[in-house]
């Protein structure tokens, strides 16, 4: 199970800082191996004080744990023919990072795994990364000899994850008065991306559209909503608008009710806790808007099981000769110059080979 993962205990906060900055595929720098750390250490002080307010650090490990354990005891029942199933987390950016899992999964002795992305719209910058780090250690022996490997990707619109997302959605609207919720505007949040991403033909912008219309088309398009993005680091030009903007805008507007929605995170941690709760929600009411946030899927059973049906149909789709990972991940982006993303992706066609 993939992600960018998050510090458990404020004490780890700038480990997961510097390991952010220092990654290309997410955040471009110049000089990176100078920068980096000295971003990390300057906005170290500032984020751990958000992680203070948020509890004393991220809580996603734990969900992703729970989404795990919940997800590979259906699978035992789902497609019991490569029961006993267990899961493993792999975060970028905080522990339990890649190298520590491909430990433990060579002390099992894993010889057949499956790359779970828990990012639901591909990006080069989240699951692209993540599979690249992988690659790198897979082909270096890390994770044990003849590992057959294959990939989940992509699920932004699978069926079962839309569901979940749509009934969070509609309990938030539930909370506004009847006669008022129909003027309630929808706002989807998802994580921005530097433009110089977007602009050599990620997909992620395409695919976090896709997931916000099918939740809308599965809500029967009862209120008015928008995609906006949160989350930019940095001066350079970003994926718009911002969240936060938007939220003044729809106050100038005229407009009082908003719910807000993280369509791109599945698991409660910063970006939920602090951003869309505290910050962006205080803006809110200070401008007289009511905001009632969609709670994160965590530890929901229907997205628990979506995630069962997602992996046992893929594991059909290997049986069956579909091949080991998606026609998409085939596909490196049209402005791609990065040699390891198309090393990475013929690997992982190969089965880890």
């Amino acid at each position: 199970m993939l992600n960018m993962g998050g510090p458990s205990t404020v004490a780890e906060t700038h480990d997961f800082l510097k390991n952010l900055f220092s990654d290309h595929d997410l955040i471009p720098l110049p000089f990176q191996r100078i920068l980096a750390p000295l971003i990390a250490k300057r906005r170290t002080p500032r984020i751990e004080a958000q992680y203070e307010e948020i509890g004393g650090g991220s809580p996603i490990l734990k969900y992703t744990q729970l989404q795990g354990e919940g997800m590979a005891k259906l699978l035992d029942e789902l497609h019991p023919q490569t029961a006993p199933h267990k899961s493993y987390v792999a975060f970028r950016y905080a522990r339990p990072l890649a190298e520590e899992t491909a430990r433990q999964m060579k002390a099992d002795g894993v010889k057949r795994a499956v790359a779970f992305s828990q990012y639901p719209q591909y990006s080069c910058s989240t699951t692209g990364s993540s599979l690249n780090d992988l690659y790198r250690r897979g082909k270096s022996g890390q994770f044990g000899s003849d590992v057959e490997w294959s990939v989940i990707d992509r699920w932004g619109t699978h069926s079962g994850f839309i569901e979940a997302v749509t009934q969070r959605v509609a309990a938030a609207l539930a909370k506004f008065p009847a006669s008022t919720r129909a003027d309630t505007v929808i706002l989807f949040s998802a994580h921005s991306l530097p433009m110089s991403i977007v602009n050599r033909g990620d997909p992620y912008v395409l695919e976090v559209s896709a997931s916000v219309a099918a939740v809308m088309e599965q809500l029967g398009h009862s209120n008015s909503y928008r995609l906006v993005w949160q989350s930019q680091v940095g001066p350079s030009a970003w994926m718009g608008m911002q969240t936060s903007e938007a939220l003044k805008g729809l106050a100038r507007l005229g407009k009082k009710q908003v719910v807000l929605v993280p369509i791109a995170f599945t698991s409660d941690h910063i970006e939920t806790l602090y951003e869309l709760d505290l910050e962006y929600s205080k803006e809110a009411r200070e401008h007289g808007i009511e905001v009632h946030r969609a709670e994160s899927l965590n530890d929901s059973p229907v997205f628990v099981r979506a995630l069962s049906n997602i992996v046992a149909e893929h594991l059909r789709g290997c049986e069956s000769g579909r091949g080991n990972v998606s026609v998409q991940l085939k596909l490196r982006c049209p402005g791609c110059t990065t040699a390891t993303c198309g090393q990475q992706k013929a690997w992982f066609e190969r089965g880890g080979r």
